[in-house]
């Protein structure tokens, strides 16, 4: 196949044009690539008049697939949707349509084929068009076209450059390729135009790769939004519906959130059976995975795609063996170098079914040329999916989201534990100091009885009232000792349904002499249950006679004689007798010597009564500055609470036409950048006034900086929406209800 001129000029251009005009048309009009390349295809056929035009595109490791055909009454036979071995076209030919975008074009009957690189492959720079040079095609190349039923072919490359990723160099993305069944004189018009209709489907999957892009993005950032929405939507953090959304939107099969510190797990679907090991276990908590972790503090992901073929996993891989799960991705769960969990999602296995053009060798070693193209369907079990770039993004993204409410929360719970410790000592100090006032304010009472009166029996019968009011004991009562521990019950309080032992009279052979002696030394004595103590069987049996479970016992003294003592009787129960309870016992039997001993001090009783009134005046001050900062604290916080909303409210406005209008910025940005591209690829020599101010400007430095200027502004965007919606958290909290805010977390 060779070229001839064209000797109809006009008429030709005028075709080719209607067929560019055609082609850019659908490009414009319709933005689903698989409708513009099966249109482009039918075009391209009519126009050249040959029996087969289909675009073939690669896959990542060298094989490809025809995506779009076009056929002339079934001459050939069809192709589409075949896939083909990457040794078909093999690797040293794939880089010439990289390098020198080489377009070929093959003449099966005179054995030739012609190459005409649009760039040099050492160089790459741009090679005239029309640069063509001949040499016989290599046999298997005229076998497999043969085999095809194919006498001459024309191959054009595509080339696509990645434009959402600034320095991404062009791929090979596939070839526009027109077959003819039989031998064909090409004009030179022929490769020139289906060279430019490959340049307008470049376009075509260009725009088709930013539109999905784009998708992809705005779908992951609606799954972040969704996410999010969830984990703050309300006051108590909701871990399992976002793990569960999260992994829905993942299609994963299954996924977990291991909390460290409170070593709580979360779980979502199919899960690892745990049947060899304790009910309780987490596989978290295996040495394997604890390895893991320690590295994972600093930031590491592990992204596994077969957990049967992973070399460091095969410990833990038969916890997998009974289920469909085939891969995991584990991300650590950090807030500012803070580890707080591990968030993993697991992956299904699949099943796939590939249609080959004819069946190939099982060791995928083909030796001889193919000589059937017959369609041959093949199974491959268990698949296991590899984790994408953009997966494994969108799994940081959910899992920051995730890090930051548990982390929110964690300090959330650590400042109500604060501050319900807080609260409590308060409380227990309280109810200390209003124990110690109504200690003092019976001390009191007792004073003035002795005060106003010389009938210490008066003040006695009020010690005992008082006593057993405050204590809540079955009977309080004096006992007065004459002689050793021989004396009797002089006045006592007792409970409505028990007896009364006034001027009872203690069996003295009970209680040995020792008594008396270590009740005259301070002793003081609490039984919590007769029952039980280490008591004569004499003694056992009075208690018993009283109904007597418990009794608190305290001695009175007058300078260096036992006068009597102060008891008090539990019948009901035994009871564990307080430190505070012996206290007020030995405070009142010392107020009892006092009313004894009136008359030889009640001087020294006037100032016990001015003590009593100045510590009680103490006590209250001290209780009015709790309650005053108590309420101080309340006002603050409720301030703190507003102030906090209406920042959030001013800035929130702002903050988001700007967020809102980043992306366009950054779109249009791009797209001036692509035309300023497209100015310097048509016109690389520019004038010196335009040399000139790209020197001025520094052109280059523009561009590369440019992108990630506006980058930088919508992540600093982000963080100030962040920090609005901590602040807004924030005011809500308080208004719901006063409770302590971490300062950190709306700074």
């Amino acid at each position: 196949m060779e070229f001839t001129e064209n000797l109809n000029g006009w008429t030709a251009g005028s075709a080719e044009a209607s067929l560019l005009h055609r082609i850019a048309t659908q490009i414009q009009q319709s933005i689903q690539l698989p409708e513009i390349l099966t249109t482009t295809v039918a075009e391209i056929r009519a126009f050249l008049g040959t029996d087969r035009v289909m675009v073939y595109r690669f896959d990542a490791d060298g094989s490809g697939e025809v995506i779009a055909e076009s056929i002339n009454q079934q001459r050939l036979s069809p192709l589409l949707g075949l896939h083909f071995p990457a040794d078909d076209i093999p690797l040293e030919v794939r880089e010439t349509f990289l390098r020198a975008r080489q377009r070929s074009i093959v003449n099966v009957a005179s054995g030739r084929i012609g190459l005409s690189p649009l760039a040099s492959p050492t160089t790459g720079q741009s090679l005239s068009s029309e640069n063509l040079y001949y040499r016989t095609v290599d046999p298997c190349h005229v076998q497999y076209l043969t085999a095809m039923g194919v006498q001459s072919s024309l191959v054009v490359p595509m080339l696509h450059h990645d434009a959402t990723v600034h320095t991404a160099k062009p791929r090979l993305w596939g070839l526009l390729i027109s077959h003819h069944s039989e031998a064909r004189t090409d004009l030179q018009r022929d490769l020139q135009i289906v060279q430019q209709v490959a340049d307008q489907l470049v376009i075509a999957i260009a725009q088709n790769h930013l539109l999905i892009h784009n998708r992809a993005e705005q779908q992951r950032q609606a799954i972040i939004d969704r996410v999010t929405t969830l984990l703050h939507s309300l006051p108590t953090i909701q871990l399992q519906p976002a793990l569960t959304a999260a992994i829905t939107a993942f299609e994963g099969i299954g996924g977990r959130i291991y909390l460290k510190n409170t070593a709580e797990l979360y779980t979502c679907g199919e899960q690892p059976r745990l049947s060899d090991v304790p009910e309780n276990t987490v596989i978290e908590e295996h040495s394997l995975w604890e390895d893991w972790i320690n590295e994972c503090k600093q930031g590491n992901i592990w992204a596994i795609t077969d957990l049967h073929q992973e070399p460091h996993w095969q410990i833990l891989a038969s916890l997998f063996q009974s289920t469909q799960i085939r891969g995991m991705l584990m991300i650590p769960l950090t807030v500012r170098q803070n580890f707080v969990g591990i968030f993993t999602i697991f992956s299904r296995e699949f099943d796939t079914e590939i249609l080959w053009a004819g069946q190939r060798d099982a060791n995928n070693k083909q030796q001889l040329t193919q000589l059937s193209f017959a369609p041959w369907l093949e199974h491959k079990k268990q698949q296991a999916p590899e984790w994408k770039p953009e997966e494994i993004a969108l799994g940081c993204a959910l899992a920051h989201q995730f890090a930051v409410a548990i982390h929110q929360q964690q300090t959330h719970q650590q400042l109500q534990v604060l501050n319900t410790n807080l609260e409590l000592q308060v409380q227990e100090r309280t109810a200390e100091l209003q124990r110690s006032l109504n200690l003092s304010q019976i001390i009191k009472q007792v004073s003035d009885q002795i005060r106003s009166n010389l009938d210490y029996k008066i003040t006695l019968q009020t010690i005992v009232n008082e006593v057993r009011k405050i204590l809540q004991t079955d009977r309080v009562l004096i006992y007065q000792i004459f002689d050793n521990l021989r004396g009797e019950v002089i006045v006592e309080d007792v409970d409505d349904n028990l007896r009364s032992i006034i001027g009872m009279v203690a069996p003295i052979e009970c209680f040995p002499d020792e008594y008396a002696r270590l009740y005259l030394r301070g002793r003081i004595r609490a039984i919590n249950n007769t029952a039980t103590a280490d008591l004569s069987p004499c003694h056992q049996e009075f208690l018993q006679s009283l109904h007597i479970q418990a009794n608190l016992i305290v001695p009175i003294k007058i300078d260096a004689q036992l006068w009597g003592l102060i008891i008090a009787h539990e019948c009901y129960a035994p009871r564990n007798w307080q430190d505070v309870e012996i206290d007020l016992l030995q405070k009142l039997a010392e107020e009892a010597a006092l009313a004894i001993k009136q008359a030889q001090l009640f001087e020294n009783s006037r100032i016990a009564e001015s003590v009593a009134a100045g510590q009680t005046q103490h006590l209250v001050h001290a209780l009015d500055e709790i309650q005053q900062a108590q309420l101080f604290k309340t006002e603050k916080m409720s301030s703190l609470g507003l102030w906090a909303l209406g920042v959030a409210q001013e800035i929130k406005n702002p903050v988001n036409f700007i967020y809102r209008n980043l992306s366009h910025t950054n779109e249009y940005t791009q797209e001036l950048l692509q035309l300023l591209r497209l100015y310097q690829s048509y016109y690389p020599y520019p004038n010196n006034e335009i040399r000139h101010q790209t020197q001025v400007i520094d052109l280059d430095f523009l561009l590369e900086n440019l992108p990630k200027t506006l980058s930088e502004m919508q992540t600093q965007a982000e963080r100030i929406n962040s920090m609005v919606s901590s602040l807004r958290n924030v005011s809500y909290r308080e208004r719901a209800a006063i409770r302590p805010v971490n300062q950190e977390e709306v700074t």
